[in-house]
């Protein structure tokens, strides 16, 4: 085998409910009147904004 090995083998969880896009910029429709576009941001409610969900095993440990 050939290549630098990886330092760890665990991968990251990606949010099921945003598929790891946890901030969305929304318009609210219209311009200001200097021209610009205006947005809000909106982050994922499920995980807060990381795109990462917790592993099983922390969800169950935090309820104990």
């Amino acid at each position: 085998m050939t290549g630098p090995t990886p330092a760890t083998s665990t991968t990251t969880r990606i949010c099921p409910n945003c598929d790891g896009f946890a901030s969305a910029a929304i318009t609210l429709g219209g311009r200001d009147r200097h021209g610009h576009l205006r947005t809000i941001t909106a982050h994922c409610p499920a995980c807060n904004g990381l795109g990462v969900s917790r592993t099983r095993r922390a969800r169950e440990g935090a309820r104990v």
